[in-house]
């Protein structure tokens, strides 16, 4: 589907990631995203990614394996709404999630690899996404969403967090 999300296809907290992606063809943009992504990742030491820029925040292996698993929940709200499933779906507590990852324990490199791999099926459901699928709805969160709208919060969420990398710990 070509063309911005409307305010009214996904919550108005959503729209923090939605707003910032201005490319009308959201799959073209998750395709350039993940080799501008790998690139800025690839520069991280494994040393630098177990930085905190406050001793409660996350690590940089802890942010990107909340990207990570944040993308993983994204896409199969959009699986399960593209292919006409009703039943709403819980929410998704950040936190939770995080500590149990584990994302300390693992190689930096791991975390970029999954990012690479999550992205490459990423693109490809949503590039092989019926047109009629981008316009159905489902809720998640108590929040009701499009298709349409979860392929451009994909791609904002990442984008917010490599704000977060640039600006507070690279």
């Amino acid at each position: 589907m070509i063309g911005l999300p409307q305010r009214t296809e996904a919550a108005q907290y959503y729209h923090q990631y939605i707003d910032r992606i201005v490319n009308p063809d959201v799959t073209a943009e998750l395709r350039l995203q993940l080799d501008e992504t790998v690139a800025i990742l690839n520069r991280v030491s494994e040393e630098k990614s177990l930085y905190r820029y406050a001793p409660d925040k996350w690590s940089i292996r802890q942010m990107w394996s909340h990207v990570n698993d944040a993308e993983r929940v994204f896409v199969f709200r959009a699986l399960w709404f593209a292919r006409g499933m009703e039943t709403p779906l819980p929410s998704f507590d950040q936190d939770v999630v995080v500590t149990g990852a584990g994302a300390n324990g693992r190689d930096w490199s791991r975390h970029v690899e999954e990012f690479q791999n999550i992205r490459l099926s990423t693109i490809a459901f949503f590039r092989n996404l019926p047109a009629d699928a981008w316009k159905r709805t489902g809720t998640a969160s108590g929040c009701t969403f499009t298709v349409h709208a979860l392929a451009y919060i994909t791609a904002g969420h990442v984008d917010h967090h490599l704000g977060i990398l640039r600006s507070r710990y690279l």
